[in-house]
């Protein structure tokens, strides 16, 4: 009787529709490096320079920058193996702080942040992939935009259809983008071994160094780095999450740092800080000086490099949203699963036609720059409820407990990040924690929606079956945390 019953367990959890643990620590390594290394590298080089005034500042920037992203990755990777649930941000700020945080993460995340950057991304694989057909003359606008549509479908395509094909996808990409950075850094460090250090020479000038500005630097720096936290949204579907999740962020940071600072050092030996911050894309300027054979080839590359940062995107973010609908902070929708796909149909689609929208009207760097609030004061938040977590739980599971000298560091830093953002813009700040702020009387609705008129409850409730029904979608009957 005991072997029919735990039979038939084993047909239920292999049958039963849930999100399957496929990801192991190939993939977990491949998701966040494939997710990291997207157009930042080959833009925000520009940026850092810019604002840090020398050559050797700069560099020290690139490694801090990667050092200080680590440390967030650390304080995620005890969040992530203390709360077993799926989701990030969310899911942390929800088990720390409280429900409300916790709403205003995933409302600020879906209608704001998350469109915006992959709006930006998908801009940048439609200009890299358009531009060099019309060089040297400017392409159009609307054919830019028409590509970065077919891109997004495409990510969007693939992560309904098949969590394993999205993660496969993920891993090849990654490789290209791994391919594409040693393509730039062996030729550098070829020249550097020949002798090629002038623009080395004098590389910290303090004179040309102020304050106001560095911040700047280490903004741009942040911004190539971001996307450490995303293999958090997916922790129910990684194989033995104690050991691979840290594992995995240390691996990939540690490679990503090295590989950030050598590509800088790259571009600095084939060029001058001037040229440097005269070109408009620092790889393309960079292939056509040391790699006149392959400078073709630097474009499609760059362009499968953003277009894996927005698969990496499209792959974890929804998770954020299929929790929150799962512990009834959003419609009960987005917690259903794809009956043959195992995917999360609805939470991924959501995403789809917000992108879209912000690609067709613009207005994408003023909304990126006020929503890089947001997204410090929430990671600021989640890093300080682990904190308090840790205070009031003291014998609560954590099998990786990071050291609580970085744990502090990083969330003083970012405290700190925000405090700046305040002081230095104070406009685009303002309107991003009025933006957070809308989410507040949502919130309540959502709450207390069995007080809605009970006609306008039967309107969505029928709404939601019929949705149910065309996507083929059902509730999660396998428990993954």
């Amino acid at each position: 009787m005991k072997k029919e019953l735990d039979g038939k367990k084993e047909k239920t959890e292999e049958e039963g529709v849930h999100l399957r643990r496929e990801i192991g620590l190939m993939s977990a390594v491949s998701f966040i490096i494939g997710t990291v290394v997207g157009s930042g590298i080959f833009i925000a080089p520009k940026g850092v320079l810019m604002n840090s005034g020398s050559v050797g500042l700069s560099l020290l920037v690139w490694a801090l920058c990667g050092v200080l992203s680590l440390f967030g990755a650390l304080c995620y990777a005890e969040l992530g193996t203390s709360f077993t649930k799926s989701g990030g941000h969310y899911t942390y700020l929800l088990e720390t702080l409280g429900p409300l945080p916790a709403f205003l993460r995933l409302w600020v995340e879906f209608f704001f942040i998350r469109p915006a950057v992959a709006s930006y991304v998908s801009l940048a694989f439609g200009r890299y992939v358009v531009e060099p057909f019309f060089e040297p003359c400017a392409a159009p606008t609307a054919l830019i935009k028409l590509v970065s549509i077919l891109g997004v479908t495409f990510v969007v395509a693939v992560n309904c259809w098949s969590v394993t094909l999205a993660t496969r996808t993920q891993v090849t990409l990654t490789f290209l983008k791994i391919f594409a950075l040693v393509l730039i850094i062996i030729p550098g460090v070829i020249a550097l071994a020949n002798g090629k250090t002038e623009n080395f020479q004098n590389g910290f000038e303090i004179e040309t160094l102020t304050l106001d500005r560095l911040p700047l630097a280490f903004y741009n720096g942040l911004y190539a780095y971001g996307g450490w936290f995303y293999l958090n949204f997916v922790t129910e579907e990684v194989i033995n999450p104690n050991r691979n999740i840290p594992l995995a962020i240390i691996c990939s940071m540690v490679a990503v740092t090295i590989f950030y600072v050598l590509v800088n050092v790259a571009y600095y030996t084939m060029m001058t800080p001037a040229e440097l911050l005269l070109s408009e894309a620092v790889a393309v300027t960079f292939a056509n000086r040391a790699l006149q054979g392959l400078s073709s080839v630097i474009p499609i590359l760059v362009s499968l490099s953003c277009l894996g940062a927005l698969n990496g995107g499209f792959f974890g973010a929804p998770r954020m949203l299929f929790v929150g609908a799962r512990e009834g902070h959003w419609p009960h929708i987005f917690s259903m699963i794809h009956i043959r796909r195992n995917t999360p149909l609805p939470a991924v689609m959501f995403l789809y036609p917000l992108v879209v929208l912000m690609l067709i009207t613009g207005e994408l760097q003023q909304l990126l720059n006020f929503a890089s609030f947001s997204r410090w004061f929430f990671i600021a938040l989640a890093t300080l409820g682990m904190l308090i977590h840790r205070y009031r739980f003291p014998l609560h599971p954590r099998p990786f407990k990071v050291p609580l000298v970085i744990a502090v560091t990083f969330t003083v830093v970012c405290f700190f990040i925000v405090g700046l953002s305040l002081y230095s813009d104070p406009w685009n700040t303002g309107r991003s924690l009025a933006m957070t702020l809308t989410g507040v009387p949502v919130y309540y609705v959502t709450i207390y929606r069995y007080r809605l008129p009970p006609r306008l409850r039967r309107t969505f409730d029928y709404c939601s079956k019929q949705l149910q029904i065309l996507l083929e979608v059902a509730k999660q009957e396998v428990q993954t945390y």
